[in-house]
C-alpha cells in the first residue's frame, strides 16, 4: 500500500466520520473508564505475582 492510497483512505474514513457513523449506545466515558479499570486491574495483578523479587 502507498502512502498516497493510505492517505487517501484515512480522508474517506474522515468524510464518514462526520456523517454519525458513531453507534449510539457507545459512551465513550463508560468505555474509557472501562479499559482504565482493566488496565488497572492488569497492573495490580502483575504487582501481586512480582513480590518475590
Amino acid at each position: 500500500m502507498s502512502f498516497h492510497s493510505a492517505a487517501a483512505q484515512l480522508v474517506t474514513l474522515a468524510a464518514e466520520g462526520e456523517h454519525g457513523g458513531n453507534h449510539e449506545s457507545l459512551n465513550p466515558a463508560l468505555t474509557g473508564g472501562g479499559a482504565l479499570f482493566i488496565l488497572l486491574l492488569l497492573l495490580w495483578i502483575t504487582t501481586r505475582f512480582n513480590r518475590d523479587r
